[in-house]
């Protein structure tokens, strides 16, 4: 895949429905022993409450995810919940919604509402971010080619990781794959062949905080 969603860092949201409070928590994971283990922790954290439900998906492809209605009516918690993470084209991620019932029956249609709602406002204090798959190379050139190279990459979506000046110029980029042969096609043609191109690997990156992070 080029490209997909994750919540970089989790958050806590909350909700009140007719005295009865929901406490959404989400949290990143990477396999289906990380969620056991979250919601075994927020369990623990939340003992006292009448129902700990969650979801999760697990996957570049999202290829494993699993809910729990944890008491509640059958389908009005866990599959609710599951359907905003893959709404909202998530992946790597758990969320588990704690209920304080406040002494007031829903129904099914306000459960429904309540647990996607709790899920949304967990999800919009964490902090998501687009793992996108990039090319990191070098590009060897004189100082002749620099020039050209330099505005060819100011245009460009790459970001420079580092420079090196020395009887040579050289210098580290990151750039999104899709536009990886097209950067490289543009430079060796604006620099007639004299500028070299190597290819180190690819990685995923985004940017969070304002920083580039490299996974």
């Amino acid at each position: 895949m080029s490209g997909y969603k994750i919540v970089y860092r989790g958050g806590e949201g909350e909700i009140v429905e007719k005295k009865s409070r929901f406490i959404a928590t989400v949290c990143p994971v990477n396999s289906e022993e990380d969620a056991a283990a979250f919601i075994e922790q927020t369990k623990k954290k939340y003992w006292d409450a009448r129902h700990n439900c969650h979801a999760f998906v697990i996957g570049e492809r999202n290829e494993l995810s699993r809910c729990s209605d944890d008491g509640e009516p059958a389908g009005t918690a866990g599959k609710p919940m599951l359907d905003v993470l893959l709404g909202a084209g998530l992946h790597n991620v758990c969320v588990v919604v704690t209920r304080y019932f406040g002494g007031t029956l829903l129904g099914t249609g306000g459960l429904v509402r309540a647990y996607s709602g709790a899920v949304q406002e967990g999800l919009a204090n964490s902090l998501v971010i687009e793992k996108i798959l990039n090319c990191r190379m070098k590009i060897y050139t004189d100082y002749n080619g620099i020039g050209k190279i330099q505005y060819i990459l100011g245009k460009s979506s790459a970001v420079t990781v580092n420079s090196e000046y020395t009887d040579r110029v050289v210098v580290e980029i990151l750039i999104d794959k899709v536009f990886s042969e097209a950067l490289i096609k543009e430079i060796t043609e604006a620099t007639s062949g004299k500028a070299s191109i190597e290819i180190l690997e690819e990685c995923y990156c985004g940017v969070a905080d304002g920083e580039i992070i490299v996974f």
